[in-house]
């Protein structure tokens, strides 16, 4: 079966964990019945580990990760990757993929000039 890894860089502010919960409804609401799971790569106690480990218990062995990132720096290149590498050792049976981050797309742009024409 097949489920939905989110991953986000976390942060120290406990309330800004509510905008990408708010996202994450967003997603599961158009993947009715797919396990959609949040992971940070750090400063959150729901970390990777613990994503995949909820998708496994829930009979997932195919991982889709979903960045929500913007850039494609270190972080997505080098060390999501070698932790993700790490995990998956411990769950036999569980592959994972990753996809792109949110990057330079047109939609992106749209909601920036909407925010701008919002201040003008």
């Amino acid at each position: 079966m097949k489920g939905v890894l989110i991953l986000a860089h976390g942060s120290r502010v406990p309330e800004t964990k509510k905008t990408i919960e708010s996202v994450a409804e967003q997603v599961r609401a158009g993947l009715p019945g797919v396990p959609v799971q949040i992971a940070y790569m750090e400063f959150c106690q729901d970390n990777i580990r613990g994503g995949i480990e909820k998708l496994a218990a829930q009979g997932v062995d195919e991982i889709l990760a979903a960045p929500y990132f913007l850039f494609e720096g270190i972080h997505i290149h080098e060390d999501i990757p070698r932790e993700i590498e790490q995990i998956l050792r411990d769950f036999p049976g569980v592959t994972l993929r990753m996809g792109r981050t949110l990057g330079a797309d047109p939609r992106l742009a749209a909601i920036l000039l909407d925010r701008i024409h919002e201040m003008l």
